[in-house]
């Protein structure tokens, strides 16, 4: 196979974008490689994208499918469609997608179409809850990938049984420690020049975007009410999703969790820099998220997470992160006031170079062929 390796890294959501962006540092400095940046457009707002290439030093996307809204089936019907136009033109060696999102299946497929390779950064992840969209584009990418690239032995363990060869899975470390090191004296920086918004309170940082909690309008408002309660034993931030604003109002919630912005203060999505930073002064996290269980986790910081499950079960066995029900949630933060994480090195090679590790595995890959 001739050289450079054409490299596409495929990204979609937002937190996309995070993973990308050691990757491609990584990869660009390379010789042996030629990596370019695919944006499908799934998730856009101009604001929130533009500043994510500017904090992580990404250069504008090499394509651009611009694919808007839509429904999942809808949005992953154009991206294969599109994608499959650019891959005829360019003929990468590889495509990487990452994540669980509708762009990263919709990647992989429209590379598998073309009989080019793939790999799956943050392969093995299970929640085992096939209602989640999340997890049924997991089981069908690593079904069809041809390189697993795991963040956790259990990711390790989950694709060997279900069938994967040992061959072409590799435990790397989590990529998004890498992404927090990239940008850490960043975080420091502006944590030290903003101070806490409300002053020496201790507070909470809250972020939920899933349609489990968001899309129904009675879980909603049980989760609106929890929230109102948990302001009371702790100020809350809120960087609001634009999907969740939107059910918000939708459902008539928004004027009434907004009433109180001494107790919880609603602002617009944040930008990494400045939401990591709010994480690091805050108490603990309640999310929905899967990423935050994983930051908050490296960062020692207690994370109560309202969900039924999580693919990502080391944050649980690492003692940092809990699930909860948003009836529970007044109980659970007053346990953290109570009884705060305690310290505890990172799961096995959450440190930062997982991307130094899958550039070596890649660049071996082809020289082996």
């Amino acid at each position: 196979m001739s050289l450079p390796i054409k490299i596409h890294l495929v990204a979609g959501a937002r937190p996309n974008l995070m993973k990308v962006a050691p990757l491609f540092h990584a990869l660009k400095k390379e010789s042996w490689c030629d990596v370019e940046i695919v944006a499908t457009g799934q998730h856009y707002s101009p604001e929130l994208s533009e500043v994510f290439l500017k904090e992580f030093s990404l250069p504008s996307p090499d394509h651009q499918l611009e694919v808007g809204e839509g429904s999942s089936d809808e949005q992953l019907s154009k991206i294969v469609s599109k994608y499959q136009t650019i891959l005829e033109r360019t003929q990468p060696h590889l495509v990487i997608v990452v994540g669980d999102v509708t762009s990263t299946l919709a990647g992989c497929l429209a590379a598998k179409s073309k009989n080019i390779l793939v790999s799956h950064v943050e392969a093995g992840l299970r929640s085992w809850d096939l209602s989640m969209p999340e997890e049924r584009n997991r089981i069908a990418v690593d079904k069809v990938a041809d390189l697993l690239f795991a963040p956790s032995r259990d990711g390790v363990e989950n694709l060997i049984n279900e069938g994967r060869s040992p061959d072409c899975i590799f435990m790397v470390g989590n990529i998004m420690i890498d992404t927090y090191c990239l940008v850490k004296s960043r975080i420091d920086e502006f944590s030290q020049k903003n101070p806490n918004p409300f002053g020496s309170k201790k507070f909470a940082l809250v972020t939920l975007h899933r349609p489990s909690n968001v899309d129904e309008k009675l879980r909603l408002k049980l989760v609106v009410e929890s929230l109102m309660e948990a302001g009371e034993v702790v100020p809350l931030l809120f960087p609001v999703h634009p999907r969740t604003k939107k059910r918000l109002k939708e459902f008539h919630l928004w004027e009434k969790l907004s009433s109180r912005p001494e107790k919880i203060k609603l602002i617009p999505p944040l930008g990494y820099i400045e939401f990591m930073s709010y994480l690091g002064k805050g108490l603990c996290a309640i999310t929905d998220s899967g990423g935050i269980q994983e930051e908050t986790t490296y960062l020692n910081i207690a994370c109560l997470t309202l969900r039924k499950n999580t693919e990502r079960p080391v944050t649980m066995s690492q003692g940092t992160n809990r699930l909860i029900e948003p009836e529970n949630l007044v109980e659970a933060l007053q346990s953290c006031l109570l009884h705060p994480v305690v310290k505890s090195e990172p799961p096995e090679l959450w440190d930062g170079r997982t991307a130094e590790r899958i550039s070596s595995i890649l660049k071996n890959y082809f020289e082996a062929r």
